[in-house]
């Protein structure tokens, strides 16, 4: 896969992880004088067992598809100058060849602007595929929070600052959260783990000389 589509299922359940853990941490405390309840989610699993997870999947698969042509067809048209520069420059006279060399050092920088682009572009497509996802978890977490008592739903998912690092089976909540919504657990909640570093998603640039896109 390339490197605009192969992260896809990855990052948009990280992202999602890290964009609810502070609200579902701070919920409302309209009970206050009840007795502290906490309880705890894992807001990957709950994601990644809602029907709506596959298809963000597919869209953001496809938008990267459509963002991996277009790189395609910048790197083949680079490609293509490239050897022919390569090829004749020693025949070329002084003003074509520099203008050559400079059209080349153009679409370099053109190539690795369009990498820039491209990934903020995919990570703004995946905030707005998975936002409504997100309100909907964080309704049914709020639900299953007045319906048992809980004065706090925190989230277990590891990360780069994890809400919850250890905490009783019978204070996760994710099923529950799961039911709420209609849906059946088809994969056992998450054991609380300890985090884990990030994984880079930002691609490399383009290096200096030939330039080829590589497919797996």
């Amino acid at each position: 896969m390339t490197f605009f589509v192969n992260r896809v299922k990855k990052l948009h359940l990280t992202f999602a992880a890290v964009l609810l853990a502070a609200s579902s941490f701070f919920a409302s405390n309209a009970q206050a004088q009840a007795p502290l309840k906490i309880g705890f989610t894992s807001v990957e699993y709950v994601l990644s067992q809602m029907p709506e997870s596959k298809q963000i999947e597919s869209d953001l698969k496809t938008y990267g598809t459509q963002l991996e042509a277009q790189l395609k067809t910048k790197t083949t048209e680079y490609q293509t100058k490239l050897d022919a520069y390569q090829k004749g420059g020693s025949t070329m006279t002084a003003v074509v060849k520099a203008d050559t060399e400079k059209e080349l050092t153009r679409l370099g920088q053109s190539i690795q602007e369009f990498q820039q682009t491209a990934q903020q572009s995919m990570q703004q497509k995946q905030q707005t595929l998975l936002r409504p996802v997100l309100d909907k978890i964080q309704k049914n977490i709020d639900a299953v929070a007045t319906d048992q008592g809980y004065t706090y739903i925190l989230n277990s998912d590891s990360g780069s600052n994890p809400i919850l690092l250890h905490g009783p089976k019978d204070g996760d909540v994710s099923d529950a959260i799961l039911k709420k919504m209609g849906i059946t657990p088809t994969a056992p909640a998450p054991a609380v783990q300890a985090p884990k570093p990030p994984a880079s998603i930002v691609p490399a640039a383009p290096a200096s000389g030939k330039t080829k896109t590589k497919s797996k």
